[in-house]
Formats: C-alpha cells, structure tokens, sequence
C-alpha cells in the first residue's frame, strides 16, 4: 500500500534527484556512523555530556572507531543530551525531541546550499547549548515556501549576510564552528527543515517539549527529505 504523503514529502519527493548535497558525502567510499543520543545509550554519561572536551573527545571516538566520516541521526528522537543545558528547561516540562538531523564531524567542514533561496535571517545565539552562529534559508518548491536552518555554525560565516539576498544551489554557505562559537557542542551541523518560522526570525525551536511532538513535527518535516543520507547510516 502507498504510503500518504504530505504536501511536502510529495514535492520533495518530485525534487529529490535536484538537491544538491549539504556536506560532502560519497556513499561509495565515504562511511556514516548512526549516532543515538537517547537515555538507551549507556556509554554517554552524564560526566561526559557536561563537559565539552569529554564530549568532543567521545564523538571523535565514536567517529574512529567506526571508520566514518560523519555521524548523523537525531530527527524525532527523545534525548538525555539537552539535559546539559539550561536552554531546554522549563517549569512544566523540559525539552528533549529533536526536530532535525544533525552531522557529526570535524570543524571547518563545509556546508553547501541544497537548493536555491534567499537568506531568511541569521543570528549569533550564544547561550550554552544553544544553535551559536545560525543562517535560516528561504526557498520554494512548486510555489510552496519552506525554510531550512542551519545551527552550530562558524561565527566568520554570518559576518557577511545580508537578509534577501539571493543563494545559489551548490553554493559554499557556512562551516561547522568550533565549541566556543557553536553553542559549545562538539563540531556537528543542526539541519532541520520549517514550514511555517512563526514571525521568527535567527532562531527556531530545535527541541521541542514531548507533550508538543505532534504540533513541532507536522511543521518540521524530516531533513533526510532533502539530505537523503540516513539510507548510508550504519
């Protein structure tokens, strides 16, 4: 039985063939190691999730020891990690379920425009845990507008923007940054995909609260809709 669609997932479905890479990536030779961030992942302590040296020295490992040159997952998954931060707390209830996918590699790894827009907006958010350097993309397909966010970037990369301005498919947009200018995360890109930015603009939820998964998902459509990278992931 075909599986529904949304409106989304059917023009990126149309388009798939067309979106050029984020990262450099060739499935042939090139390994990703499926990162799993969830409380089922005993080897990531709370000792290391707190200290970003500890946590950039495990991704590294993890990294090595599975011959790859990305790490990647994340959409939709319940994590522990967003207890190192105070960003994802809240009186309620804290948030832990990420919406995009994220790249785990080196810094300095360049990061490449998928498909052509505009720059929505861009921002520096510094809080500990937080996106750091972030460019927001603004494309359309079909006539359909869509977003994509670009989180835990180099500082040097948004120093430069301008809102409106036209990129170009293929075109070099950004590098993974280093912890002090990424939100002080071990070197990974935050791709994550938005419908509606809400009158937001440099910043968009990452991680929402469970209780809303239905509400953040519909409006946050998987990235591997445009990455087409989770199918290598070992």
């Amino acid at each position: 039985m075909k599986k529904n669609r949304t409106g989304f997932e059917e023009k990126s479905h149309k388009y798939k063939q067309q979106f050029n890479p984020v990262v450099a990536f060739n499935a042939a030779h090139d390994k990703l190691a499926l990162m799993d961030f969830t409380a089922g992942n005993r080897l990531l302590t709370t000792d290391i999730i707190s200290d970003t040296d500890r946590f950039c020295n495990y991704i590294e490992q993890q990294l090595q020891n599975s011959h790859a040159l990305y790490g990647i997952g994340g959409y939709n998954e319940h994590r522990t990690i967003y207890a190192r931060s105070e960003v994802f707390d809240a009186l309620d209830e804290p948030r832990r379920l990420h919406l995009g996918i994220d790249i785990w590699g080196k810094a300095g790894t360049a990061v490449y425009v998928p498909i052509g827009g505009t720059i929505h907006s861009f921002a520096f958010n510094n809080s500990y845990g937080d996106y750091g350097a972030t460019i927001i993309l603004q494309h359309q397909l079909d006539g359909m507008v869509f977003h994509t966010l670009y989180g835990h970037l180099s500082l040097a990369d948004i120093g430069h923007l301008q809102e409106g301005k036209f990129v170009s498919q293929g075109e070099l947009l950004a590098h993974f940054g280093e912890p002090h200018e990424n939100g002080y995360w071990p070197p990974h890109l935050h791709f994550q995909i938005i419908m509606d930015m809400q009158l937001k603009k440099g910043d968009y939820p990452g991680v929402c609260k469970f209780s809303e998964r239905e509400k953040y998902l519909a409006n946050c459509p998987d990235a591997d809709l445009i990455l087409q990278m989770m199918q290598f992931a070992v």
